[in-house]
Order: structure tokens, then sequence, then C-alpha cells
């Protein structure tokens, strides 16, 4: 007789667990315990579905050639059990037992195991708005919480509603609602859209952005409550204003849900999270736990890190299947990879922010540039603004962000592999990257946005990020100049910085007319993304200026107020 597995929880990682345990143990008895209806769906297509982008939710729950994943596949074609509505309650480490309730009828079971698999996910964080339990409330994390949602703009009711929280789902949630013509407003505390993911420069992109596409973002502002009239939401109610909506979604976060395993003695980390070592065992070396339950470790700090994604729980359960099975396998960690479509503009990150790596002891060196994915002459052709940064001691890559409606995740991918494999700056910079018109510019951006670490690390570029230059100006702007390079009818089209202390010297012209700027300010170059910028920066440099420094990404990177004419 084989071993006896019990895994419970059905949808990611559980379900992988499964079916390659399956694989590599032909005779093992492999039993999925699932408090839900529903196993092994898209969870991350839920607001496609919602949106209708995916047309029917059993798109999410079947296979590629459209074979329902539920209990009788899994049992036909992986010889799986699966228990749906079946929860979980308890877990007996001496007796190595599971007991749970059938959830249809109330029946209390109790099955046995050698290895126990936890893979119970997490649970959106409800947070304690008065109001928050009418009827047009939503959460968007289960097949049934997108069902509920769709249901609700399908009927028509709902034509304007308000999201509570500006982070991934609650992104995606605005996109599917705004396709679908409701008016939608976002509401976070913090200042910006993905806080978490981008740097105040990205996200106050990604806030003009949504407004060009009719979802309002309030920043800064505090739910209070949720009005009601009767069951029915009339209101969002924050610190600042009233909102008339009939409907909100919460999408504040997620906590895990790790019940079980605080009841038994297993160790958790300070987020709530399973502490699991790198081959997914917890502190009882017959229970193996992955997953959005679990806390795993920052592969740029090495500090544990609570990052719920399908990718990870995808990995997670693959290294546990391997090691139930007696083949040793390794989970080396998470770098916080995150990538988010919004219309038709693409934001993502990796590993660490310059703000972060600096908290962690790290001396960074960031820059933003701005290019095009591809060359301008090919259709298609569109620009990605990339923030890179990089170790100053070591030269290691240690984090990136990208936004722009150009193709950024196979920058994003690039980047990933880069810093997994602890690659330095120079070795990013040396990268042999395919090249043809049709998918690339000659130097990728990616080199680019290495090379101009290079040159800021070795002393050759000083330059101002647009956040570090916006506060250097609205703090003392009356030592610098600003020198656009652009041409008159650029300027024209394109708009100007908010500031009257410069002046339009087209680059063409800078070296004839150079002698008409001060010596005793410091000039701050840039054009439309700092390209003839950093020309102008080194002509100014080569006629003996001393006090020179670029502005990152020019025009198109800037992200605040510009004077249009």
């Amino acid at each position: 007789m084989g071993k006896r597995v019990v895994i419970i929880g059905g949808v990611a990682c559980g379900g992988k667990v499964a079916s390659r345990l399956r694989r590599l143990e032909p005779e093992a008895e492999i039993l999925m315990l699932e408090k839900g209806e529903h196993i092994s769906y898209a969870a991350c297509g839920l607001p496609f579905y919602v949106g209708g982008t995916v047309s029917d939710y059993k798109d999410l729950i079947n296979t590629s050639i459209g074979v329902v994943r539920d209990a009788s596949y899994f049992k036909a074609v992986k010889d799986v059990d699966v228990l749906t509505s079946h929860m979980a309650t308890s877990i007996n480490r001496e007796l190595k037992n599971v007991e749970a309730t059938d959830l249809r009828t109330g029946e209390r079971k109790l099955f046995s195991y050698d290895y126990l698999v936890i893979a119970t996910g997490a649970s959106p964080i409800i947070p304690p708005i008065p109001g928050n339990q009418l009827e047009s409330v939503f959460r968007l994390w289960t097949l049934d919480d997108a069902m509920k949602l769709r249901s609700a703009i399908d009927s028509g009711r709902v034509k304007r509603a308000a999201i509570v929280g500006g982070g991934l789902v609650g992104l995606e949630a605005a996109e599917a609602m705004a396709m679908r013509g409701i008016e939608t407003t976002v509401v976070d505390l913090l200042g910006w859209p993905l806080p978490a993911m981008l740097d105040e420069e990205f996200g106050a992109k990604l806030k003009g952005l949504m407004a060009s596409k009719g979802v309002m973002f309030y920043g800064g502002e505090k739910v209070t409550e949720i009005v009601g009239n009767g069951c029915e939401v009339a209101a969002l109610r924050t610190d600042k204003k009233e909102i008339p909506v009939e409907a909100v979604l919460l999408a504040v976060g997620v906590k895990p849900n790790a019940r079980l395993a605080t009841e038994v003695g297993l160790k958790v980390g300070q987020k709530g999270g399973i502490l699991v070592d790198e081959h997914m065992r917890t502190s009882d070396p017959y229970i193996y736990a992955g997953g959005d339950v679990i806390e795993t470790r920052h592969l740029i700090t090495n500090e544990p890190t609570y990052q719920p994604m399908g990718s990870s729980a995808n990995r997670q359960g693959r290294v546990i299947a391997d090691n139930i099975a007696g083949i040793p396998s390794t989970f080396k960690g998470v770098a916080g990879t995150a990538i988010m479509r919004f219309f038709d503009f693409t934001a993502a990150r990796t590993g660490l922010s310059e703000e972060l790596a600096e908290s962690k002891g790290f001396d960074p060196v960031s820059i933003m540039i701005v290019d095009p994915d591809k060359p301008h002459f090919m259709p298609g052709s569109a620009w990605i603004s990339a923030k890179v940064v990089a170790d100053r001691r070591t030269r290691r890559l240690l984090g990136a962000q990208f936004f722009g409606p150009g193709q950024v995740d196979k920058r994003l991918d690039a980047f990933v592999a880069a810093m997994t494999g602890k690659l330095t700056v120079d070795d990013l910079a040396d990268a042999d990257f395919g090249y043809a018109p049709p998918y690339s510019t000659a130097l990728d951006p990616l080199t680019h946005a290495a090379n101009a670490v290079r040159n800021k690390m070795d002393g050759m570029l000083i330059s101002y990020s647009p956040s570090e230059f916006k506060n250097k100006l609205d703090s003392d702007s009356e030592d610098v100049l600003l020198l656009d390079v652009r041409t008159p009818a650029e300027v024209k089209e394109q708009g100007r910085l908010p500031y009257e202390n410069q002046v339009n010297i087209p680059l063409g012209q800078l070296r004839d007319r150079a002698n008409e700027l001060p010596t005793d300010k410091e000039i701050v170059t840039f054009c439309k993304v700092s390209v003839r910028g950093w020309d102008a920066y080194n002509i100014l440099k080569g006629k003996g200026f001393e006090r020179v420094a670029l502005l990152e990404g020019g025009i198109v990177g800037w992200p605040y107020e510009i004077d249009r004419p």
C-alpha cells in the first residue's frame, strides 16, 4: 500500500500537489478536501470574467480542451479522491488524522494520513466599516464571489460602483467594471494606486491613466461608512466626501487561512502565515504547506515575506509533491514579482524599490528611463518607462519597475531571470538580447537602463528622478535652471514643465548658444524622454559647466502637472 496523503485545499497549490504526486507515486492514496464547490479553477481570471473578457465562468474551471476539472475528472484522470464542500476543522498531529465536516449534511468525518498538506489559501480582509454587510457589498476572491458580482452587473441595477483598496485586485476589478460601462471610483488610504508595486512616479502616471479611462482615484482618504438605503448600498462615505454608488467592492488585502496550523502549534510568522523550510515542510516533518497560507523568503533580503500569488502556489505544490515522493526539491523564495494590465497599459514590478533597498542596508542606485519597445519606424511602437535599482557596493541588481503601453512583460521576465541569478548591472548591460526591428530596438530598454545605472554608479552622470526634482524645485527653485532642448514645435505640442526658471534651446543650437546659460546655477537638462537631455548634459560638461544634472524620463516620464498651450 502506498503513502496516504491528505491535502486540505483544492485550488492552486493543492491541485498541483495532487497532480504531481500521482505522477511520481502511482500507488499513493491521495485525498483532497475542499470547503468550496469548485476545485482547481483559475482564480486570477476572476476579474476578466467579471469584465466579460471571459464570457463563461466554466472557462475558468475547464481544461484547455474543455473538460471540467471537477471531482470526477480528478478521479478518472489522476486517480485522486476529491471531496468538495468538506471543511477541515481540526488536525491531530499525534494520531495523524484530520477531522472534516460535510457542509451539505453536517456529517463529521475522520481521515488518517502519512503526510498532510495544508493549502488552505487566504481570505479577504473585511475592514470594520459600518454597512459592510449590506447586500450590494462584494468581495472578489472566489469563483462564487465573481459570479455574484457578475450577476449584479448583468442585472443592470449597478450604474456606479466604488472600490475600497487600490491594489492589484482593486484595480483589476476597476478595469472590469469600467469595461462594463459602470462609473467606477477607487478609494485608498495611500496616495497613489498600486502602492505596494509602484513608486510615486509610476503611481502618479497610473492615476492619470485611470482618470483618462473614466476611473476616479481618491488617495489619502479613509472610508468611514457604507451608506445604505434599506438593504441596498446608496453611497460610500469617506473622511472627505460622499460618493453615490449602487455597489461597493472591498479589496483591501488578504490574510492567510492558518487557523488549523496555529491550533495545533505549527510555527507561524509575523504576518500570520505558516512558516516552512525550503522543502515546504512546516515545523512538523509530516506536514507540508504551500500557497497563500504560508510565508516564504524574499530572494533579495532573505527575510520572511508574505506575497500570495497563484504562480508561486503552483511552483510550491510541485516542490511539496517531490519531497513527499522522496525527491529532494527546494523552493528558494520569491522576489515580489507582479504584473497587471490596465486597459492598454501594463504596470509591473520585481525585487526591491530604492526606498526599501536602503532600509535593508543596501546602497541603492536607481535611474528611470523612457524608451520605445521597438524602433519608431515600426508599426505598433510604444514607450516603456523602466526604473532599475542596483547596489553600489556589489553592483548586484536589486529590483525594477515598469510602466507603459509598450511590451513590458518580456523586459520584466528578463530582469527577473537576471536578478534571480544574482547578476550585476554590468552583466545585464552585456546581455546578448535578441534583436530585430519587429521585437526591439538595437539596444533594448533593459540595456539602456543598465548602462544608465552604470553611468550613475561610475560618476559619469548626476540625475534626478521626477519626484526628487519636484521636491527640490518646490523647496528651493532659485538655484536651478531647467534647460529644455526640445524644438519649439515639440514644446507647443507636448507642453512644458510648470516652472518659470527654464529656457528652451534646441539641442542642435546648444553648442553655439551655451554662453547664454548662467554658470552660477545648477542646470538640469531634459527633452521628451531625456535622450537628447543626456547629449545636452555632456555638451555642457565638455564646455566646463560644473553643476549639471539630468531629469530622468523627460516630459514623458513627468507624472505631475504639465502646462499645456
